[in-house]
């Protein structure tokens, strides 16, 4: 399958794995925000503190344009294979985009995961 063009870099498969407790954590805590719509006023709003978009996005242009706000708004993102996988650790079927807003007692996973993404950008 061809990379979609808003996928912007690899995610590694350990960064992933952890991407996804986290996700899954905070929902637990209630401090997400999922469906691209809620993403979007999360981010604008100065909510948002981790974005999570999944690669296998139909139409691309549902996330598209997130990369691009979250650099504009200093919000870091990362990206995860599939919307299955994302939708499954918040208790829906799938999801495109999810914004963690807080998440809750998991300070180390979080820096972990921002760190490492760091990393990648460059």
């Amino acid at each position: 399958m061809e990379k979609e063009s808003y996928v912007r870099f690899e995610t590694p498969e350990s960064l992933e794995k952890n991407v996804l407790d986290l996700v899954e954590n905070s929902f637990r805590n209630g401090k997400i925000k999922k469906g691209t719509n809620e993403v979007i006023k999360s981010i604008e709003r100065g909510e948002s503190k981790l974005i999570v978009i999944a690669e296998d996005v139909t139409p691309p242009e549902i996330v598209y344009y997130l990369p691009a706000l979250c650099d504009e708004r200093k919000v870091p993102f990362v990206y995860v294979k599939k919307k299955a996988d994302l939708g499954s650790r918040v208790g829906i079927s799938s999801a495109a985009s999810i914004s963690v807003v807080d998440f809750g007692k998991n300070a180390d996973l979080f820096s972990k995961i921002k760190s490492e993404l760091e990393g990648i950008k460059k």
